[in-house]
């Protein structure tokens, strides 16, 4: 598609920017569906891209990188305007982000970065992962005041920018203090599933009376290990404090049931910002920031989390 001819022969008085979303094509390869706010984000980019008049070409990667590599080269084949990736781990993306760029199509990450050099992509829009790892840890740290507390971690797929950046986040958010120990850490590649697989592990190696507290780096492995604490005659919230990131409506309604501490928001809208920054480079080759950040919120028992669980259903998570 020539996008500057279309806007020249558009006969239809709109915006540069109006015009030219109204005509453009755009790839998503999306790592998968295994969280509900991997599904939300999934929901809002679709929703964002209708409203625009943009048409989304969308490729779930099953959680491989082979198949996402293989959906990029298929948009670049098919002459897309642009391509959005939510890459699902952080490293192997030079040789395909080097093929859309000899065929010219900006590529803009998603909620995730990868290990490449930044002139490979446009931007990238996520949360600062670190800083919600570190609320985690900083959450905890004023919980626990001065008690011993052992802690075991449930990592995000290995490899990933959220996996690696959360950890460091939390690691930085009780470094200092000493009666705060992580005992055991192991990935429960970000699913509810392997979340109650890996906790039931966890459990039966340290026993759950010196488990204290445990830290998940995204809610649905926090809602699977609440299952396995549950059958292990615990009561979580209770025994094991439990602190997780993403704030999806499962983990505000364990939080209203007494059964979570806290959770750290992941907003899914990464579509809007991310769509914003295309749609203006590639009206005038506008150039944003190489990133875009979102917001994070800690939500506790403080909040009223069975008013925000109702209105996160509402909307779609």
């Amino acid at each position: 598609m020539n996008i500057k001819a279309t806007l020249m022969a558009s006969a239809v008085i709109l915006s540069p920017v109006a015009a030219l979303a109204a005509d453009l094509t755009i790839g998503f390869s999306q790592i998968g569906s295994e969280s509900g706010w991997r599904a939300a984000e999934t929901t809002v980019t679709k929703q964002e891209a209708e409203k625009r008049g943009i048409t989304l070409k969308f490729a779930d990667a099953q959680q491989k990188q082979e198949n996402q590599i293989k959906a990029i080269r298929s948009f670049i084949a098919q002459g897309v305007d642009a391509i959005l990736i939510a890459p699902v781990v952080a490293t192997g993306w030079d040789e395909v982000l080097e093929e859309a760029q000899d065929a010219e199509i900006p590529v803009v990450l998603l909620d995730r970065t990868v290990d490449a050099p930044d002139d490979l992509y446009l931007t990238a829009v996520t949360s600062d992962l670190v800083h919600e790892g570190k609320v985690a840890g900083e959450w905890l740290v004023s919980e626990m005041g001065d008690s011993d507390c052992r802690i075991v971690e449930l990592q995000g797929t290995t490899g990933s920018s959220p996996a690696i950046d959360r950890k460091t986040g939390f690691e930085q958010g009780i470094d200092g203090h000493a009666n705060l120990e992580i005992v055991r850490s192991q990935t429960g590649d970000f699913t509810r599933s392997q979340g109650k697989v890996v906790m039931e592990s966890f459990l039966k190696a340290e026993g759950g009376d010196s488990i204290c507290a445990l830290y998940a780096h995204n809610d649905d492995m926090a809602v699977g290990a609440i299952q396995a604490i549950k059958e292990a005659g615990l009561k979580p919230g209770e025994d094991i404090k439990i602190v997780a990131i993403d704030a999806v409506p499962d983990a505000h309604l364990a939080i209203a049931q007494g059964e979570m501490n806290a959770t750290i928001e992941l907003t899914p809208n990464m579509a809007g910002p991310a769509l914003d920054a295309l749609e203006a480079y590639l009206a005038d080759g506008t150039l944003p920031p190489k990133w875009i950040q979102t917001e994070s919120k800690l939500f506790t028992a403080s909040d009223d989390n069975q008013s925000i669980y109702e209105m996160k259903k509402d909307l779609g998570y």
